[in-house]
């Protein structure tokens, strides 16, 4: 069996991080559904940077704003809408029959409002408006104005992925920010069925900036710990999305219909070529989980990987490990913080390439 397909059977939720006009005109995406189980599609502006530049079926539709639309990030919008309501409507059969769990489609607020909390707000509700599908997902950054829109838009019924998460401390203030908003909802009388949240924990990423503070450390006993910062992470994340939606705490907006803010595990493709291709999916595999494959990571899942249900094993190994990297001055919630600017940079730049590659 397709180890993809397998992992699904598990519980475990497969998204593609990837979205092009050449995905979707070529059946690709629809393949991928119906082959190999994803359920989801994210996107980014560095995504979307590379389907301007590489696909085809975007010229003509380009050229046409050009004449009709001066405003360059008016142009962009218009091209990205396009595109997530295509793939909303790909999966909308997925979001129909796992009655609104699954089946979501991620559009980021642009860069600029990541620090400001009215702005991300009113964007998110704008956007909605704008791609109005059901299974929309609005991505909010994990930055302390981001979280506080995503309790506010919660409590108003928008689906949200909180993107940029590198830390259990900001992991947890996003779990703290979505029983709020759901609690708010309650108190105001609406349904809290229709409302679904991710969070997603960015993995490769941390282990690139752990690894290189381990390497200046350049110990034995340093160096051993390379490569496991991620994953004990994410483990760590795992743990505590039991205690905060598997306890009483949670147990009366779960009455209410609410659902629990499932993990989502991001940037899972492997930066280190000396590291296995799927070191952020084998040892990760669960149910209430989500991980996003780039590409390259599900073309590999395919072809060699394992599907077993792991996510479990090696808890304990994990908090030891969070312990060890401590003793040598390694602060994961710092690195978190320090990874969360440099993301928010790094989008930020795509974006602007954005805006420069629909312009005159």
């Amino acid at each position: 069996m397709n180890p993809a397909r397998e992992i699904t059977e598990i519980g475990q939720r497969l998204w593609l991080d990837n979205l092009s006009r050449t995905l979707l005109r070529e059946g690709i995406l629809l393949r991928r559904v119906r082959e190999d189980g994803i359920s989801g599609v994210t996107s980014n502006p560095a995504i979307f940077l590379n389907a301007l530049r590489e696909s085809p079926y975007y010229a003509d539709d380009l050229a046409r704003l050009k004449r009709v639309q001066p405003d360059p990030e008016r142009r962009l919008e218009s091209l990205l809408v396009a595109d997530i309501q295509a793939a909303c409507d790909v999966l909308h059969p997925t979001f129909l029959e796992s009655a609104g769990e699954d089946g979501y489609v991620s559009l980021e607020v642009a860069p600029r409002w990541a620090h400001d909390e009215a702005g991300t707000v009113s964007e998110a509700l704008r956007l909605r408006a704008l791609v109005d599908r059901a299974n929309l997902m609005i991505k909010v950054p994990g930055t302390p104005a981001g979280v506080a829109a995503f309790e506010t838009l919660t409590r108003e019924g928008v689906n949200v992925n909180v993107t940029l998460l590198f830390s259990l401390r900001q992991v947890e203030r996003v779990f703290a920010a979505y029983q709020r908003g759901l609690g708010a909802r309650r108190e105001a009388g609406a349904d809290l069925g229709g409302v679904k949240a991710v969070a997603s924990l960015f993995l490769s990423r941390v282990d690139t900036l752990v690894d290189r503070q381990l390497e200046q450390i350049a110990t034995p006993q340093a160096l051993a710990l390379r490569g496991n910062a991620a994953m004990a992470l994410a483990k760590q994340a795992w743990r505590l999305y039991q205690q905060m939606f598997r306890d009483e705490r949670f147990a009366a907006l779960a009455a209410a219909g609410g659902r629990p803010q499932w993990l989502l595990w991001a940037s899972t493709g492997t930066k280190n070529p000396a590291y296995s291709d799927l070191l952020y999916v084998e040892p990760l595999i669960g149910p209430e989980t989500i991980n996003t494959l780039p590409d390259k990571t599900l073309d590999a899942l395919r072809a060699h990987g394992r599907a077993a249900h792991t996510l479990e094993i090696g808890m304990e190994e994990a908090v030891a490990h969070i312990e060890r990297l401590a003793s040598l001055g390694i602060d994961l919630d710092l690195a978190g913080e320090t990874l969360q600017e440099e993301g928010l940079r790094l989008f930020a730049t795509a974006y602007d390439q954005l805006l420069q590659q629909v312009g005159d």
